[in-house]
């Protein structure tokens, strides 16, 4: 037994601390925050105007055009792989610019897509008496969305939007592809350096487990707060 735990202090000794090549994962950790939470935000803004552009094209009938421009936006991100476009962006369309940016860019458009039918869905969930509601108060259209139907909405997306940040986390995981260390290029880094695959993978996969994990205790704790503030 002695010589097991003495075999996994060596192997973490030469993993870890050698060299100090812990700063590859710790500093693959803050690239992979960034990317994720800036990419959270591009993905919430261009969903969300997506989403005001398709519901009102489906409730009006007004918007054609731009209702067309979402319908292939939509088509295009989400029938191709996330690590395709990425490359696209980075090798053709910005001819290999700041990674970090073209990362932010990709990931915040493909995950754009995928939050704007997430709160359309929301949108079409609520009762088409509140928008009657709305008008029976002298709310226009715009001043119903935003004021009775966007909030109400806005509760019933919160778990299909936790689970899209998860997934938009867990896919950043091939930023490596265009030469960007983060947690799981880091790790690789360790194994070519020190040809133990065990140690730094699993360390990676502890790490993603324990954000994600946070992640939806953070939603739980906002989900209870929401309802608490109706009653």
């Amino acid at each position: 037994m002695a010589d097991f735990w003495d075999s996994i202090t060596n192997s973490f000794t030469d993993t870890f601390i050698k060299d100090d090549r812990w700063l590859y994962m710790w500093n693959g950790l803050g690239i992979t925050l960034i990317v994720t939470l800036f990419a959270a935000i591009i993905g919430i803004a261009i969903g969300f105007l997506v989403s005001i552009v398709r519901s009102t094209h489906d409730k009006t009938g007004k918007w054609k055009i731009a209702n067309a421009v979402c319908k292939i936006y939509l088509t295009v991100i989400r029938g191709t792989p996330v690590v395709v476009q990425l490359m696209i962006f980075y090798f053709v369309i910005f001819i290999s610019t700041a990674g970090v940016f073209v990362a932010i860019l990709a990931f915040g458009i493909n995950s754009g897509a995928y939050v704007a039918e997430i709160f359309r869905g929301g949108i079409i969930s609520i009762d088409q008496g509140q928008f009657e509601a709305g008008r029976s108060l002298g709310f226009n259209y715009g001043r119903t969305m935003w004021h009775i139907i966007m909030p109400q909405a806005f509760r019933n997306c919160i778990p299909p939007l936790a689970n899209e940040f998860i997934v938009l986390l867990k896919e950043t995981a091939v930023v490596g592809y265009i030469a960007l260390q983060d947690l799981t290029k880091g790790a690789y880094i360790i194994v070519g350096r020190t040809y133990n695959a065990f140690m730094p993978l699993i360390a990676a996969a502890l790490i993603y487990l324990t954000l994600v994990m946070l992640l939806s205790r953070g939603v739980t704790l906002l989900e209870r707060r929401l309802k608490r503030s109706d009653r």
